[in-house]
């Protein structure tokens, strides 16, 4: 197949035929990657025992809030990719890929570094309890070795999406998840490293991806010039980066800090309940893999048709793409609830475990659509370099709505309920976007052709 089959041209041709040629393998890779997060707990759960999940639940916030940030940006690196190729602007695609290789080296060591040191107050700081502490530090510093590689491969896939190419990154999880199973049951079942092997495992797996994925870009397009090492900084291109990323990445990291806000009460529960909340986290994952998948796609639609001038196209994609994201992600919700009891026994054999897993699953899939459509109007807005709005509704529906609902199921009712935040909150989020459609005067002026 030639490279250019690969791209995906969403200004020309039916709009949801190409989101969904987009979004599918996008999906398929958010499946490996849930199938092989799924295989490190149920070998650390086999072998280990719920300990130890807890371990690996709680571990990853703080990672998570470090780097998103970073895969923000990656996602300002996609849509300027997204602008350009739609503005079929060679030259400034070859310079943000080559200013993006500066900064994924940079800020991928100096993160590593700082993340293995700032590991043990991260995890005071959100409670851990005693018996899981060794185990949460020794997983969480593993994977911060890994910061280069995560970055690396985020970035990457940024640029590949940007280019309309989603079905590389599905390949380049096939190489991870394969890797990490290969040495989960390397490390953990037959060495029995416990929380360590799953932990290298991991990074290794990363690693490769990032490896992997750097050989595709340089043979398939080889128009960008990519390099292995940082060769070209472009200062103009930096600061378009970083004036699309780095909201975005501002936002995700503060949607992770309030994740790891919402961890200390999961934590205060104790660690049956902790080890509830990580497996049930498994299941809504798996059920959860469209809406990435879609807002990937409806940010490249916006960018490409954006950047191409085409706002009739934008106007009819706008409200079908985030409907379609919700419609999907509820059939996949209700598919889940109604098997969701077999799969958490595959996980851990604690009755209260399951228990726990189980009220966790049900309050997350029957609400996640309102999610699906919140998240696939912000990234059409994102597209478009649209990023104030949407991430002040996105700190608020955390900070103001998910964390005190929250705090307050937990005070007054039973802290063991707390997950009912999430749906309060993502309903509140879907009804403040679709206000931004209704009376943005942007986004009228957008579709007017004025902008």
């Amino acid at each position: 197949m030639s490279k250019e089959r690969k791209k995906i041209d969403m200004t020309t041709g039916p709009i949801m035929r190409n989101v969904f040629l987009f979004a599918i393998p996008i999906i398929l890779g958010n499946v490996l990657q849930q199938l092989y997060t799924t295989v490190d707990t149920l070998i650390v759960g086999k072998y280990c025992g719920d300990t130890s999940l807890a371990a690996i639940g709680t571990s990853a916030q703080p990672v998570e809030v470090l780097l998103c940030i970073f895969m923000g940006i990656g996602v300002g690196v996609s849509i300027l990719i997204s602008q350009y190729i739609g503005a079929k602007a060679t030259e400034k695609m070859r310079n943000v890929c080559s200013t993006s290789i500066c900064f994924v080296y940079v800020c991928g060591v100096l993160l590593s570094i700082a993340g293995y040191f700032l590991a043990p107050y991260l995890l005071k700081l959100m409670g851990v309890p005693e018996d899981t502490w060794n185990g949460a530090l020794i997983y969480t510093r593993i994977v911060f070795l890994g910061t280069l590689g995560n970055i690396g491969y985020n970035m990457n896939s940024g640029i590949l999406r940007g280019m309309g190419d989603s079905k590389a990154s599905l390949w380049f999880l096939v190489v991870s998840c394969v890797t990490n199973i290969i040495l989960d049951i390397l490390f953990v079942a037959t060495f029995h490293m416990d929380i360590q092997g799953a932990g290298i495992a991991t990074i290794v797996a990363m690693y490769l991806s990032w490896i992997v994925s750097i050989f595709y870009i340089k043979k398939r397009f080889p128009e960008l010039q990519f390099t292995f090492l940082p060769r070209k900084y472009v200062g103009e291109e930096m600061k378009n980066i970083l004036m699309l990323g780095l909201p975005i990445g501002l936002n995700h990291s503060l949607y992770s800090f309030g994740h790891m806000v919402l961890q200390t009460m999961v934590n205060a529960q104790g660690s049956v309940f902790m080890a509830g909340a990580s497996v049930a986290g498994r299941i809504t994952g798996i059920a959860n893999v469209a809406i990435t998948a879609l807002s990937s796609a409806a940010t490249t639609f916006s960018g490409q048709n954006y950047g191409a001038k085409r706002i009739d196209r934008l106007k009819q994609g706008y409200l079908r793409i985030p409907f379609v994201s919700g419609a999907v992600t509820l059939c996949f919700g209700l598919l889940f609830l109604t098997i969701h009891r077999p799969i958490l026994g595959l996980f851990s054999q604690d009755t209260q475990v399951l228990d726990y897993a189980s009220r966790y699953v049900a309050a997350i899939l029957l609400s996640q659509w309102c999610y699906a459509i919140f998240n696939g109007i912000i990234n059409i807005a994102n597209g478009v370099g649209q990023m104030r709005y949407a991430t002040i509704v996105s700190i608020v529906m955390l900070w103001v709505v998910r964390i005190p609902s929250a705090y307050l199921i937990m005070k007054y009712i039973d802290g063991t309920w707390i997950m009912l935040c999430y749906p309060i909150s993502f309903v509140f989020g879907m009804i403040c976007m679709f206000g931004y459609y209704l009376f943005s005067k942007r986004w009228k002026a957008i579709l007017a052709g004025e902008e």
